[in-house]
């Protein structure tokens, strides 16, 4: 090989060694840029040239020198698929267990919130042992005919309405927040769909000649994770480098076009159902062409079956839009429910087990107003129980009545003014105090025509409260009182968060594993980028100082041949 060709060498040298540096600093520069893969310069060697063949010994060959043939990304695909199926379950369960510290608040058990507690059963731990309506009832229970005992029973009552309302309202805040929330995740799958998708088309633009992405598949790569949290994903890559992406097992990116995700919005609630709008079925549409959307048109085009049963075994636990959706459930929870009865009033076999005992507020939201419901039907029907008592002695007995002759009521319904008459249900959102009470407690004298204590009335309001005849719902064996109950629904509250934690901490230590198992090979180091650096320098200056050696070799020769 003469001298001259052996100068291309040592370019060859030089040109893979400078392309090496250059991608060696684009690493460092990258250092800290989210959704980054460091890349690595593949080298090889360029063709031989045959000087010579021999039969019985090996051929006389030269090389030409090294070729860079490409930047390449170091991305493990099954620790990519692992650490996104696990980050979408560990957004899940960051989700519940989120919703459980909003509800332990709302209840106010940890002095904060809306006290509940303390407007039921009073603080024990504190001087005042007439707090609470069950503190107010034992102290009637002392002197039923004292004015002030009487106003103390009105008074508690009107505060634990006012307490339980606060709190089934702070329940409903709770769910119309989480409301947006799904909007948001809506929003952000069709904006990472939309870019996906453009993406996808630049990568095959770019790697249609001799150049790799790297950078624009490094953007997609981190739209992929954040759409993971979101939801479960499954995606493949062709041959032409378009990856095609499936959400909750729906195309959603495919063959250029893009599964748009929308909204319906329930017109009684204001709650958002995702939906698949290729899939629906519109039969109505208005002057300017647009469909009318109804629960109808899109029950076959749900994005997700919320009935289902949640398992890690069957990946059902995966995504932070699932899980929001079944902790804000579908509506508002009343007690009725508890008992099967659906949102139409119809009595409707395993309706509590399928729609409210998955969804975290509706099941509380449910509990809590049985309740309310409990204590208030059973305190106006002891109260109604007295005056037919009264009544049944003395047919003109105007004991415990008011001037209509109905029973006195402490709690009433609240009006409807569209329909001008009371609500019906006797839920947490249509109780009100009586107002003729409110203002005239004595009203309630508990004072008998005989002029004795109405002692019956009041050892029966303390057996209310005290008597183990009611369960949080029908998965609960255990009878409690009104007192326990209460005590038992904040410790289920407890429980299912301590357990979702328990669980939360562990996903996140899997997906921590996963992330560090994964960055040691798309992350950067800035130690191994320097050694790099260092390794492509001496490989530029070797290359260097074997082209200044050929050139005085050359000159050497050329100023001898010369003489």
């Amino acid at each position: 090989m003469s001298l001259m060709s052996s100068l291309y060498i040592g370019v060859s040298g030089l040109q893979t060694s400078n392309n090496a540096l250059n991608t060696t600093a684009h690493n460092m520069s990258n250092l800290d840029t989210q959704g980054y893969t460091r890349q690595q310069v593949a080298q090889g060697t360029r063709t031989y040239i045959t000087l010579a063949k021999y039969a019985d010994k090996n051929w006389l060959q030269t090389g030409l020198g090294v070729n860079y043939t490409r930047t390449r990304q170091e991305r493990d695909w099954i620790l990519d698929k692992n650490y996104r199926r696990e980050s979408g379950r560990s957004a899940y369960y960051d989700v519940s267990s989120a919703a459980l510290e909003e509800i332990e608040y709302i209840l106010g058990e940890s002095n904060e919130g809306h006290e509940f507690s303390v407007a039921l059963v009073g603080d024990h731990n504190g001087a005042d042992a007439k707090d609470g309506l069950w503190g107010a009832v034992q102290e009637l229970a002392k002197d039923p005919t004292s004015s002030v005992n009487q106003d103390l029973f009105v008074t508690k009552a009107y505060e634990f309405i006012t307490k339980a309302r606060a709190v089934y309202d702070s329940l409903c805040d709770y769910q119309d927040n989480m409301n947006r929330t799904v909007s948001t995740y809506v929003n952000n799958i069709n904006a990472y769909a939309q870019e996906i998708e453009s993406l996808n088309r630049a990568i095959m633009r770019v790697e249609a000649g001799p150049e790799h992405a790297n950078d624009l598949r490094d953007r997609r790569n981190y739209l992929l994770d954040e759409l993971a949290k979101i939801g479960a994903i499954s995606y493949s890559e062709g041959v032409d480098g378009y990856v095609s992406v499936q959400f909750e097992g729906v195309d959603l990116v495919k063959g250029g076009l893009v599964n748009e995700m929308c909204l319906y919005t329930d017109p009684s609630t204001g709650f958002y159902t995702p939906y698949w709008k290729m899939l629906a079925n519109f039969d109505k549409f208005d002057a300017d062409g647009n469909p009318i959307v109804s629960e109808k048109n899109i029950e076959s085009a749900k994005v997700f079956d919320l009935t289902r049963p949640i398992s890690s075994e069957y990946n059902t636990d995966i995504g932070a839009l699932k899980s929001t959706l079944l902790a804000r459930g579908d509506h508002r929870a009343t007690y009725s429910e508890i008992n099967d009865i659906n949102t139409d009033g119809e009595y409707q076999e395993g309706w509590y087990d399928i729609h409210i005992s998955q969804s975290l507020i509706m099941n509380i939201q449910a509990e809590f107003d049985q309740l309310v419901h409990n204590i208030t039907t059973k305190i106006n029907d002891i109260l109604a129980e007295a005056a037919e008592r009264a009544t049944e002695l003395n047919p003109d007995s105007t004991y415990m009545r008011d001037t209509d002759g109905k029973p006195y009521q402490l709690f009433k319904l609240m009006v409807n003014e569209q329909e001008g008459k009371p609500e019906t249900g006797w839920t947490v959102s249509n109780i009100l105090i009586n107002t003729e009470l409110r203002q005239n407690p004595s009203l309630l004298s508990f004072r008998l025509s005989e002029h004795s204590e109405d002692h019956v009335t009041m050892e029966a309001l303390k057996k209310a409260f005290s008597e183990e005849i009611y369960t949080l719902n029908p998965n609960v064996t255990t009878p409690v009182s009104f007192i326990g109950y209460y005590k038992n629904l904040v410790a289920q509250v407890a429980n299912t968060g301590s357990v979702n934690r328990a669980i939360q901490e562990n996903q996140t230590m899997a997906t921590d594993a996963l992330s560090y198992a994964r960055e040691q090979i798309v992350g950067v180091s800035s130690d191994e980028e320097m050694t790099n650096m260092i390794m492509y320098q001496n490989a530029y200056n070797a290359s260097s100082r074997y082209i200044n050696v050929i050139n005085e070799m050359l000159e050497h020769l050329l100023s001898t041949l010369g003489r």
